[in-house]
């Protein structure tokens, strides 16, 4: 989706918007439990990566449904993690659009490996939390740039949802790395903070 075109789209969404159509965010903010985690991931020994997409949109929003788990790695890594992951009894299954290679794993689970070399994902990679059980998951502001760069509609309503949520703080930490990284999409990172504030007024 093009800027012009997603402009249009956070104009529709602001004008139909209605005040306290979420649940309130103190239910919203409770501790849960992980949607969808299909299975342990294989041994990736000291490869640096971080779960993104929909498992990791569970740490900011309540769950929502997604069928594979996201790693975001570095470009220069790919050819290491994809033998990792033959190792591990994985078998190529094609290439997502965003870059990197997608892959079937024992007990028919699925994983992309998304193999990006923006200046940003060192950043990011060096920025990424932990769950409690260890596995690295993006932060929210690599989250959301990550996610306006792919820019699909469920990306653009997950970083409404994932801001609605989220404390000042935080919101600040995510206007301050897209200041550095994507200053181009700051108008529409504020679209989507009114649109996801307004879910749980």
């Amino acid at each position: 989706m093009n800027r012009e075109d997603r402009k249009r789209l956070l104009e529709v969404a602001l004008q139909r918007a209605q005040a306290g159509s979420g649940s309130t965010l103190s239910v919203v903010r409770e501790e849960h439990a992980v949607y969808g985690w299909g299975a342990e991931l294989p041994e990736l020994g000291d490869l640096r990566y971080m779960i993104v997409g929909g498992l990791a949109t569970a740490l900011y929003m309540p769950e929502r449904m997604t069928i594979d788990t996201d790693l975001l790695i570095l470009s220069e890594d790919l050819e290491i993690a994809e033998g990792l992951l033959k190792k591990a009894g994985g078998e190529r299954a094609g290439s997502p659009t965003i870059g990197g290679s997608s892959w079937r794993l024992p007990g028919e689970h699925s994983l992309d490996l998304i193999a990006l070399d923006q200046p940003w994902v060192q950043d990011a990679l060096s920025a990424a939390v932990q769950d409690e059980h260890g596995r690295p998951f993006a932060s929210l502001p690599f989250l959301v740039l990550m996610k306006l760069e792919s820019g699909r509609l469920q990306d653009l309503a997950d970083i409404s949802r994932m801001l609605g949520c989220a404390k000042a703080e935080l919101v600040d930490e995510v206007r301050s790395v897209l200041a550095h990284y994507r200053p181009q999409d700051l108008e529409d990172f504020e679209s989507m903070l009114r649109l996801g504030r307004l879910e749980h007024e």
